[in-house]
């Protein structure tokens, strides 16, 4: 796809991104549900993300004793609007909300204000294991911070911009996957980290009631857990023009190979919850630091030589 076939639409068009990232949420909710039931459940455990939604809905919120609501609720509530943010530089084939020379730097702002939004939840709610679920995430953040963002850099130093459309641009003979396959894992397993899903959701583990979602009802919980799932889609999303290509593709329209792909990867990531036990913040802030941080150095290092040797 040349750089001069994408358009950036106007933000009328803003509303059909986020009703695309709620169908993905829905999507990655259902899909979860579906491996977690028993044989035989599959078509009842598909439906219950619509009942649960419809449950919380008409839940009665509650609000902890001397919980500081507003830094509570704004930190609920971030998190769909961070992943909303996100999407709004994901080419979706040819059109783009937003063309940013600093598309990738945006995503990462994004993934950084979640740090913010996760404490938020647990500190604001004035609740000692919501307080003990925030500090989990910051342990979590530590470890997969540096990791993302060096994942990041790779498909970046290749394409010579920090323009997501320069990145798609630049995968017209070959995916970045091919020959970035550890930035990739990398960056997706640190998707699921900053969704605070799988094997980092410590935060809201069951061991702490729940964590920084304990006091959370209603429609609190339903925004914050939506707004995880969201995170989710939109990391998955993301993946798609940095690593697979964008819309590259036979026969199908360059839009609908986003959508594909999107949901390929989003598929992967719920499932990955199914397959990995939760680890605790200082095993993962080990295993980020001394071996998927020097990993994707590494990764970077030979990128740079590649494209050095290119230009």
């Amino acid at each position: 796809m040349d750089e001069s076939t994408i358009a950036t639409v106007p933000a009328i068009w803003a509303p059909a991104a986020a009703a695309i990232l709620g169908v993905f949420a829905l999507y990655a909710a259902g899909v979860d549900r579906v491996l977690a039931a028993p044989r035989g459940a599959h078509l009842s455990a598909a439906a219950s993300p619509v009942y649960e939604t419809a449950r919380l809905l008409r839940q009665r919120r509650r609000v902890p004793v001397k919980a500081d609501e507003l830094l509570w609720r704004a930190g609920a509530y971030g998190m769909l609007v961070a992943a909303l943010l996100m999407i709004t530089v994901v080419p979706l084939g040819s059109w783009t909300l937003f063309d940013l020379d600093v598309g990738i730097v945006w995503f990462n702002a994004m993934d950084v204000m979640i740090w913010a939004l996760v404490w938020l939840t647990g500190w604001g709610a004035n609740s000692a294991y919501g307080l003990v679920g925030g500090y989990r995430f910051l342990a979590h953040g530590l470890g997969y911070e540096l990791p993302l963002m060096f994942a990041l850099v790779a498909p970046a130093i290749a394409a010579e911009s920090l323009r997501v459309t320069d990145v798609v641009a630049a995968q017209q003979g070959l995916w970045y996957v091919v020959w970035m396959p550890v930035a990739f894992l990398v960056y997706c397993l640190t998707v699921t980290a900053f969704s605070v899903w799988g094997p980092f959701a410590a935060a809201a583990g069951r061991d702490l009631a729940g964590g920084v979602t304990a006091e959370l009802s209603g429609v609190d919980r339903l925004l914050f857990q939506g707004g995880r799932l969201a995170l989710l889609a939109a990391g998955a999303a993301f993946a798609v023009p940095m690593f697979l290509g964008g819309g590259a593709g036979p026969l199908l329209p360059d839009w609908l190979w986003v959508l594909v792909k999107t949901t390929i990867v989003l598929t992967a990531l719920v499932w990955l919850r199914h397959r990995l036990p939760i680890l605790r913040p200082d095993k993962f802030m080990e295993i980020g630091w001394v071996i998927a941080l020097p990993l994707v150095l590494i990764q970077d290092l030979v990128v740079a030589v590649i494209a050095a040797g290119k230009g």
